[in-house]
Protein backbone atom coordinates (compact mmCIF):
# COMPACT_ATOMS: atom_id res chain seq x y z
CA UNK A 1 0.00 0.00 0.00
CA UNK A 2 1.76 3.18 -1.14
CA UNK A 3 -0.15 5.51 1.16
CA UNK A 4 0.78 5.82 4.85
CA UNK A 5 -0.90 3.40 7.23
CA UNK A 6 -3.04 4.70 10.07
CA UNK A 7 -1.64 2.02 12.40
CA UNK A 8 0.35 -1.22 12.31
CA UNK A 9 -2.34 -3.09 14.24
CA UNK A 10 -4.42 -4.38 11.29
CA UNK A 11 -1.88 -3.79 8.52
CA UNK A 12 -1.94 -7.43 7.34
CA UNK A 13 -5.63 -7.34 6.40
CA UNK A 14 -7.19 -6.18 3.13
CA UNK A 15 -10.79 -4.96 3.23
CA UNK A 16 -13.12 -4.41 0.25
CA UNK A 17 -15.57 -1.69 1.26
CA UNK A 18 -18.91 -1.76 -0.59
CA UNK A 19 -20.73 0.33 2.04
CA UNK A 20 -22.72 3.51 1.64
CA UNK A 21 -24.24 6.29 3.78
CA UNK A 22 -23.38 5.79 7.51
CA UNK A 23 -23.70 2.44 9.30
CA UNK A 24 -21.47 0.57 6.86
CA UNK A 25 -18.82 3.30 6.51
CA UNK A 26 -18.73 3.61 10.31
CA UNK A 27 -17.82 -0.08 10.52
CA UNK A 28 -15.10 0.11 7.88
CA UNK A 29 -13.70 3.31 9.36
CA UNK A 30 -12.81 1.32 12.47
CA UNK A 31 -10.73 -1.05 10.37
CA UNK A 32 -9.13 1.74 8.33
CA UNK A 33 -8.20 3.73 11.43
CA UNK A 34 -6.34 0.70 12.77
CA UNK A 35 -4.30 0.30 9.62
CA UNK A 36 -6.19 -2.20 7.45
CA UNK A 37 -5.71 -1.84 3.71
CA UNK A 38 -9.21 -0.54 3.03
CA UNK A 39 -10.34 -0.17 -0.58
CA UNK A 40 -13.52 1.84 -0.98
CA UNK A 41 -15.35 0.58 -4.06
CA UNK A 42 -17.87 2.92 -5.66
CA UNK A 43 -19.82 2.99 -8.90
CA UNK A 44 -18.32 4.97 -11.78
CA UNK A 45 -19.76 8.44 -12.45
CA UNK A 46 -23.30 8.38 -13.81
CA UNK A 47 -24.11 4.80 -12.80
CA UNK A 48 -26.02 5.70 -9.64
CA UNK A 49 -26.59 8.71 -7.40
CA UNK A 50 -23.93 9.66 -4.87
CA UNK A 51 -25.09 8.44 -1.45
CA UNK A 52 -23.99 9.79 1.92
CA UNK A 53 -23.81 13.48 1.07
CA UNK A 54 -21.27 15.47 -0.95
CA UNK A 55 -17.68 14.21 -0.94
CA UNK A 56 -16.39 17.56 0.27
CA UNK A 57 -18.90 17.67 3.14
CA UNK A 58 -17.85 17.05 6.76
CA UNK A 59 -19.86 13.83 7.06
CA UNK A 60 -18.19 12.12 4.09
CA UNK A 61 -14.74 13.39 5.09
CA UNK A 62 -15.13 12.06 8.61
CA UNK A 63 -16.34 8.61 7.52
CA UNK A 64 -13.87 7.87 4.73
CA UNK A 65 -10.43 8.96 5.90
CA UNK A 66 -7.60 6.42 5.89
CA UNK A 67 -9.06 4.62 2.84
CA UNK A 68 -8.14 4.38 -0.82
CA UNK A 69 -10.83 4.58 -3.47
CA UNK A 70 -11.61 2.94 -6.79
CA UNK A 71 -14.59 2.67 -9.11
CA UNK A 72 -16.09 -0.60 -10.28
CA UNK A 73 -19.44 -1.20 -11.96
CA UNK A 74 -20.69 -4.44 -10.44
CA UNK A 75 -23.67 -4.42 -12.80
CA UNK A 76 -21.42 -5.21 -15.76
CA UNK A 77 -20.08 -8.74 -16.32
CA UNK A 78 -16.55 -7.36 -16.55
CA UNK A 79 -16.86 -5.38 -13.32
CA UNK A 80 -18.34 -8.32 -11.45
CA UNK A 81 -15.59 -10.62 -12.68
CA UNK A 82 -12.95 -8.11 -11.60
CA UNK A 83 -14.50 -7.85 -8.14
CA UNK A 84 -14.54 -11.63 -7.72
CA UNK A 85 -10.89 -11.69 -8.77
CA UNK A 86 -10.12 -9.18 -6.02
CA UNK A 87 -12.09 -11.24 -3.50
CA UNK A 88 -9.59 -14.07 -3.92
CA UNK A 89 -6.90 -11.92 -2.26
CA UNK A 90 -9.11 -10.06 0.23
CA UNK A 91 -9.62 -10.82 3.91
CA UNK A 92 -12.86 -8.91 4.48
CA UNK A 93 -15.85 -7.68 2.48
CA UNK A 94 -18.28 -5.27 4.14
CA UNK A 95 -21.63 -4.32 2.61
CA UNK A 96 -24.89 -2.71 3.68
CA UNK A 97 -27.13 -3.38 0.69
CA UNK A 98 -30.64 -4.62 1.28
CA UNK A 99 -30.46 -8.45 1.44
CA UNK A 100 -32.07 -8.95 -1.98
CA UNK A 101 -29.66 -6.57 -3.74
CA UNK A 102 -26.45 -8.49 -3.14
CA UNK A 103 -28.06 -11.75 -4.23
CA UNK A 104 -29.26 -10.08 -7.40
CA UNK A 105 -25.75 -8.76 -8.07
CA UNK A 106 -24.20 -12.14 -7.32
CA UNK A 107 -21.97 -10.90 -4.48
CA UNK A 108 -23.67 -12.59 -1.52
CA UNK A 109 -21.64 -14.49 1.07
CA UNK A 110 -22.35 -17.99 -0.22
CA UNK A 111 -21.19 -17.02 -3.70
CA UNK A 112 -18.01 -15.28 -2.57
CA UNK A 113 -17.12 -17.90 0.04
CA UNK A 114 -16.78 -20.44 -2.78
CA UNK A 115 -14.12 -18.17 -4.29
CA UNK A 116 -12.35 -17.50 -0.99
CA UNK A 117 -13.26 -19.81 1.93
CA UNK A 118 -11.18 -17.62 4.28
CA UNK A 119 -13.30 -14.56 3.53
CA UNK A 120 -14.89 -12.71 6.44
CA UNK A 121 -18.05 -11.13 5.02
CA UNK A 122 -20.00 -8.57 7.05
CA UNK A 123 -23.56 -7.49 6.31
CA UNK A 124 -25.33 -4.54 7.92
CA UNK A 125 -29.01 -4.04 7.21
CA UNK A 126 -31.98 -2.20 8.61
CA UNK A 127 -33.84 -5.17 10.05
CA UNK A 128 -31.81 -8.34 9.45
CA UNK A 129 -30.94 -10.61 6.53
CA UNK A 130 -34.23 -12.52 6.69
CA UNK A 131 -37.62 -12.33 8.35
CA UNK A 132 -40.78 -10.34 7.53
CA UNK A 133 -39.02 -6.95 7.37
CA UNK A 134 -35.78 -8.07 5.73
CA UNK A 135 -36.25 -6.15 2.49
CA UNK A 136 -37.52 -2.94 4.04
CA UNK A 137 -35.14 0.02 3.61
CA UNK A 138 -33.38 0.81 6.88
CA UNK A 139 -33.13 4.28 8.38
CA UNK A 140 -31.74 5.31 11.75
CA UNK A 141 -34.83 7.08 13.06
CA UNK A 142 -37.05 4.15 12.11
CA UNK A 143 -34.79 1.87 14.16
CA UNK A 144 -34.81 4.30 17.08
CA UNK A 145 -38.60 4.17 17.10
CA UNK A 146 -38.95 0.42 16.67
CA UNK A 147 -36.10 -0.24 19.12
CA UNK A 148 -37.86 1.60 21.96
CA UNK A 149 -35.40 4.47 22.34
CA UNK A 150 -37.80 7.22 21.30
CA UNK A 151 -40.33 6.11 23.92
CA UNK A 152 -37.87 6.75 26.76
CA UNK A 153 -36.18 9.88 25.39
CA UNK A 154 -37.50 13.36 26.19
CA UNK A 155 -39.65 14.90 28.88
CA UNK A 156 -42.61 13.06 30.41
CA UNK A 157 -45.68 13.53 28.23
CA UNK A 158 -43.67 15.18 25.45
CA UNK A 159 -44.27 12.45 22.90
CA UNK A 160 -41.57 10.41 21.14
CA UNK A 161 -38.16 12.10 20.78
CA UNK A 162 -35.22 10.81 18.78
CA UNK A 163 -31.65 10.94 20.07
CA UNK A 164 -29.53 13.82 18.80
CA UNK A 165 -27.13 11.47 16.98
CA UNK A 166 -27.85 8.55 14.60
CA UNK A 167 -27.20 6.08 17.36
CA UNK A 168 -28.65 3.02 15.59
CA UNK A 169 -26.46 3.63 12.54
CA UNK A 170 -23.35 4.24 14.60
CA UNK A 171 -23.74 1.31 16.96
CA UNK A 172 -24.64 -1.11 14.16
CA UNK A 173 -21.40 -0.09 12.46
CA UNK A 174 -19.37 -0.51 15.63
CA UNK A 175 -20.89 -3.93 16.39
CA UNK A 176 -20.18 -5.06 12.83
CA UNK A 177 -16.54 -4.00 13.23
CA UNK A 178 -16.36 -5.94 16.49
CA UNK A 179 -17.83 -9.00 14.78
CA UNK A 180 -15.27 -8.72 11.97
CA UNK A 181 -12.40 -8.59 14.43
CA UNK A 182 -13.75 -11.60 16.35
CA UNK A 183 -14.09 -13.54 13.09
CA UNK A 184 -10.54 -12.66 12.06
CA UNK A 185 -9.28 -13.84 15.43
CA UNK A 186 -11.20 -17.10 15.11
CA UNK A 187 -9.87 -17.57 11.58
CA UNK A 188 -6.34 -17.68 12.96
CA UNK A 189 -7.23 -21.12 14.35
CA UNK A 190 -9.91 -22.50 12.02
CA UNK A 191 -8.46 -21.09 8.76
CA UNK A 192 -12.06 -20.44 7.70
CA UNK A 193 -14.04 -17.26 7.16
CA UNK A 194 -17.65 -16.68 8.10
CA UNK A 195 -20.63 -14.38 7.65
CA UNK A 196 -21.22 -11.59 10.18
CA UNK A 197 -24.70 -10.09 10.34
CA UNK A 198 -26.09 -7.17 12.30
CA UNK A 199 -28.82 -4.60 11.79
CA UNK A 200 -29.86 -1.17 12.94
CA UNK A 201 -32.80 -2.73 14.79
CA UNK A 202 -30.67 -5.28 16.66
CA UNK A 203 -28.09 -2.66 17.58
CA UNK A 204 -30.72 -0.27 18.89
CA UNK A 205 -32.43 -2.92 20.98
CA UNK A 206 -29.07 -4.01 22.44
CA UNK A 207 -28.39 -0.39 23.38
CA UNK A 208 -31.51 -0.35 25.55
CA UNK A 209 -29.26 -2.27 27.95
CA UNK A 210 -30.61 -1.94 31.50
CA UNK A 211 -33.92 -0.51 30.28
CA UNK A 212 -34.39 -3.66 28.23
CA UNK A 213 -33.33 -5.81 31.17
CA UNK A 214 -35.82 -4.06 33.45
CA UNK A 215 -38.59 -5.29 31.17
CA UNK A 216 -37.22 -8.76 30.44
CA UNK A 217 -36.39 -9.55 34.06
CA UNK A 218 -39.04 -7.64 36.00
CA UNK A 219 -41.68 -6.68 33.43
CA UNK A 220 -41.13 -2.94 33.97
CA UNK A 221 -41.89 -0.74 30.95
CA UNK A 222 -39.74 2.40 31.19
CA UNK A 223 -41.22 5.74 30.21
CA UNK A 224 -39.82 9.18 29.47
CA UNK A 225 -38.04 10.61 32.49
CA UNK A 226 -36.55 13.74 30.95
CA UNK A 227 -33.18 14.59 32.44
CA UNK A 228 -33.81 12.61 35.61
CA UNK A 229 -31.86 9.40 35.99
CA UNK A 230 -34.40 6.55 36.07
CA UNK A 231 -33.11 5.02 39.31
CA UNK A 232 -30.53 7.28 41.06
CA UNK A 233 -32.20 10.38 42.50
CA UNK A 234 -31.23 13.18 42.41
CA UNK A 235 -29.22 12.72 39.24
CA UNK A 236 -29.96 15.02 36.33
CA UNK A 237 -29.92 18.60 35.10
CA UNK A 238 -30.18 21.44 37.61
CA UNK A 239 -30.44 25.21 37.22
CA UNK A 240 -27.75 27.54 38.56
CA UNK A 241 -27.21 31.27 38.71
CA UNK A 242 -26.15 31.46 35.06
CA UNK A 243 -27.36 28.27 33.39
CA UNK A 244 -27.44 24.54 33.96
CA UNK A 245 -25.19 21.67 35.02
CA UNK A 246 -25.33 17.92 35.50
CA UNK A 247 -25.10 16.42 38.98
CA UNK A 248 -24.98 12.72 39.82
CA UNK A 249 -25.70 11.87 43.45
CA UNK A 250 -25.97 8.10 43.30
CA UNK A 251 -25.79 6.56 46.77
CA UNK A 252 -26.57 7.85 50.25
CA UNK A 253 -23.05 9.07 51.02
CA UNK A 254 -22.89 11.09 47.80
CA UNK A 255 -26.28 12.61 48.63
CA UNK A 256 -24.98 13.66 52.00
CA UNK A 257 -21.80 15.13 50.49
CA UNK A 258 -23.89 17.08 48.02
CA UNK A 259 -26.13 18.54 50.73
CA UNK A 260 -23.10 19.60 52.76
CA UNK A 261 -21.30 21.16 49.77
CA UNK A 262 -24.42 23.00 48.66
CA UNK A 263 -25.32 24.23 52.14
CA UNK A 264 -28.51 22.19 51.89
CA UNK A 265 -28.16 20.01 55.00
CA UNK A 266 -31.78 20.77 55.86
CA UNK A 267 -32.83 18.56 52.93
CA UNK A 268 -31.08 15.56 54.49
CA UNK A 269 -33.33 15.69 57.54
CA UNK A 270 -36.64 15.89 55.72
CA UNK A 271 -38.44 12.52 55.71
CA UNK A 272 -39.40 12.78 52.02
CA UNK A 273 -35.70 13.02 51.01
CA UNK A 274 -33.97 11.03 53.72
CA UNK A 275 -33.64 7.70 51.89
CA UNK A 276 -33.04 6.75 48.26
CA UNK A 277 -36.51 5.24 48.05
CA UNK A 278 -38.10 8.40 49.43
CA UNK A 279 -36.13 10.63 47.06
CA UNK A 280 -37.18 8.52 44.09
CA UNK A 281 -40.82 8.77 45.12
CA UNK A 282 -40.58 12.55 45.55
CA UNK A 283 -38.22 13.34 42.68
CA UNK A 284 -40.52 15.93 41.11
CA UNK A 285 -40.54 18.00 44.28
CA UNK A 286 -36.83 17.56 45.06
CA UNK A 287 -35.37 19.09 41.90
CA UNK A 288 -36.94 22.55 42.42
CA UNK A 289 -35.71 22.49 46.02
CA UNK A 290 -32.16 21.82 44.86
CA UNK A 291 -32.40 24.58 42.25
CA UNK A 292 -33.08 27.11 45.01
CA UNK A 293 -29.71 26.36 46.60
CA UNK A 294 -27.84 26.26 43.30
CA UNK A 295 -29.10 29.72 42.33
CA UNK A 296 -26.48 31.16 44.69
CA UNK A 297 -23.53 30.47 42.33
CA UNK A 298 -22.60 29.94 38.69
CA UNK A 299 -22.36 26.59 36.97
CA UNK A 300 -18.56 26.79 36.85
CA UNK A 301 -18.39 27.54 40.56
CA UNK A 302 -20.65 24.61 41.40
CA UNK A 303 -18.71 22.20 39.18
CA UNK A 304 -15.51 23.13 41.01
CA UNK A 305 -17.06 22.99 44.47
CA UNK A 306 -19.01 19.76 44.02
CA UNK A 307 -16.17 17.81 42.43
CA UNK A 308 -13.87 18.85 45.27
CA UNK A 309 -16.48 17.47 47.65
CA UNK A 310 -16.59 14.15 45.77
CA UNK A 311 -19.90 14.79 44.06
CA UNK A 312 -19.80 14.05 40.31
CA UNK A 313 -20.85 17.11 38.34
CA UNK A 314 -20.09 18.70 35.01
CA UNK A 315 -21.04 21.48 32.63
CA UNK A 316 -23.50 21.06 29.77
CA UNK A 317 -21.64 22.16 26.66
CA UNK A 318 -22.65 23.28 23.22
CA UNK A 319 -20.60 21.54 20.53
CA UNK A 320 -18.06 24.37 20.22
CA UNK A 321 -17.55 24.38 23.98
CA UNK A 322 -16.83 20.64 23.93
CA UNK A 323 -13.78 21.14 21.74
CA UNK A 324 -12.57 24.13 23.76
CA UNK A 325 -12.46 22.17 27.03
CA UNK A 326 -8.91 21.65 28.35
CA UNK A 327 -9.45 17.96 29.13
CA UNK A 328 -10.80 17.32 25.64
CA UNK A 329 -7.74 19.05 24.17
CA UNK A 330 -5.48 16.99 26.42
CA UNK A 331 -7.07 13.71 25.28
CA UNK A 332 -6.15 14.50 21.68
CA UNK A 333 -9.29 13.09 20.10
CA UNK A 334 -9.22 15.88 17.52
CA UNK A 335 -6.59 15.20 14.86
CA UNK A 336 -5.61 16.82 11.57
CA UNK A 337 -5.30 15.28 8.13
CA UNK A 338 -3.54 16.92 5.17
CA UNK A 339 -5.83 17.65 2.23
CA UNK A 340 -4.95 17.68 -1.49
CA UNK A 341 -4.23 21.44 -1.41
CA UNK A 342 -1.91 20.93 1.62
CA UNK A 343 -4.41 22.55 3.99
CA UNK A 344 -5.27 20.82 7.28
CA UNK A 345 -8.70 19.45 8.12
CA UNK A 346 -9.60 18.61 11.71
CA UNK A 347 -11.57 15.43 12.30
CA UNK A 348 -12.40 13.11 15.17
CA UNK A 349 -9.82 10.41 15.82
CA UNK A 350 -10.32 7.11 17.58
CA UNK A 351 -11.37 7.27 21.26
CA UNK A 352 -9.14 4.30 22.16
CA UNK A 353 -5.38 4.49 22.69
CA UNK A 354 -2.93 1.63 22.12
CA UNK A 355 0.57 2.02 23.52
CA UNK A 356 2.51 0.36 20.68
CA UNK A 357 0.21 0.58 17.67
CA UNK A 358 -1.88 3.75 18.06
CA UNK A 359 -4.32 4.98 15.45
CA UNK A 360 -3.85 8.24 13.55
CA UNK A 361 -5.36 10.16 10.68
CA UNK A 362 -2.90 9.19 7.97
CA UNK A 363 -4.66 10.05 4.72
CA UNK A 364 -7.51 12.21 3.47
CA UNK A 365 -10.66 10.61 2.02
CA UNK A 366 -10.12 9.55 -1.61
CA UNK A 367 -11.55 11.28 -4.63
CA UNK A 368 -13.93 9.17 -6.69
CA UNK A 369 -11.85 6.49 -8.39
CA UNK A 370 -8.58 8.14 -7.37
CA UNK A 371 -6.62 4.91 -6.90
CA UNK A 372 -8.44 2.59 -9.35
CA UNK A 373 -5.55 1.69 -11.63
CA UNK A 374 -2.99 1.41 -8.82
CA UNK A 375 -5.23 -0.89 -6.78
CA UNK A 376 -6.00 -3.17 -9.72
CA UNK A 377 -2.29 -3.43 -10.46
CA UNK A 378 -1.66 -4.52 -6.85
CA UNK A 379 -4.28 -7.24 -7.28
CA UNK A 380 -2.44 -8.62 -10.30
CA UNK A 381 -4.31 -6.94 -13.14
CA UNK A 382 -2.10 -6.21 -16.14
CA UNK A 383 -2.13 -2.96 -18.09
CA UNK A 384 -4.10 -4.80 -20.79
CA UNK A 385 -6.61 -6.06 -18.21
CA UNK A 386 -7.12 -2.55 -16.85
CA UNK A 387 -7.50 -1.06 -20.32
CA UNK A 388 -10.12 -3.69 -21.17
CA UNK A 389 -12.09 -2.80 -18.03
CA UNK A 390 -12.04 0.87 -18.95
CA UNK A 391 -13.18 0.03 -22.49
CA UNK A 392 -16.07 -2.04 -21.11
CA UNK A 393 -17.07 0.90 -18.88
CA UNK A 394 -16.62 -1.33 -15.85
CA UNK A 395 -14.46 1.32 -14.11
Amino acid sequence: MPLPRASKALARFTVLDLTRVRAGPTSVRQLADWGANVIKIESPPGVEDQMGGPREGPDFQNLHRNKRGMTLNLKTPEGLAAFKRMVKKADVVVENFRPDVKKRLGIDYKTLAKINPRLVYASISGFGQDGPYANRPGFDQIAQGMGGLMSITGLPGQGPVRAGIPIADLTAGLFAALGILVALLEREKSKKGQHIETSLLQAQIFMLDFQGARYLVKGEVAKQAGNNHPTSIPTGVFKTKDGYLNIATAGQKTWQRFCEAAGATALMERPEYKTAEARSKNRDALSPEINKYLAAATSAEWVERLNKAGVPSGPIYAIDQVFADPQVKHLGIVQSVTMKDKSKMRLLGQPVGLSRTPSRLATRPPDLGEHTNAILKEFGFSARDIAALHKAKAL
